[in-house]
């Protein structure tokens, strides 16, 4: 786990108190350079996340990773649910699409 990924579980982790927390580096699947800490897919779930929409919880995780997302993480894939919308999900959520740009583009 590099520096950034850490910082994004720490702060995910201290602020949500989620039940389910997964930060993947998903930055090799891209075209970047090895080592790279710039795509990022988090699965988040938890309580506070009940009764809000979407937009909602999306905007309180890109608030809480302002400094990370001014920086050095280009993307970020959020999937963001409540404990009764995981298990609905069958405690599955969705897999990234392959990158198709820069040099990966066919």
């Amino acid at each position: 786990m590099g520096p950034v990924e850490r910082a994004i579980s720490n702060k995910i982790s201290a602020f949500f108190e989620a039940e389910v927390l997964q930060v993947a580096n998903e930055s090799f699947m891209h075209s970047v350079p090895e080592g790279s800490e710039s795509h990022f897919k988090l699965v988040i779930v938890c309580d506070r996340f009940d009764g809000q929409r979407l937009v909602q919880r999306h905007q309180s995780v890109y608030k809480l990773l302002a400094d990370e997302l001014a920086g050095p993480v280009h993307a970020l894939a959020l999937h963001t649910y409540s404990p009764l919308e995981w298990a609905e999900k069958n405690a599955l959520a969705p897999e990234s699409p392959s990158c198709l740009g820069g040099s990966k583009a066919t």
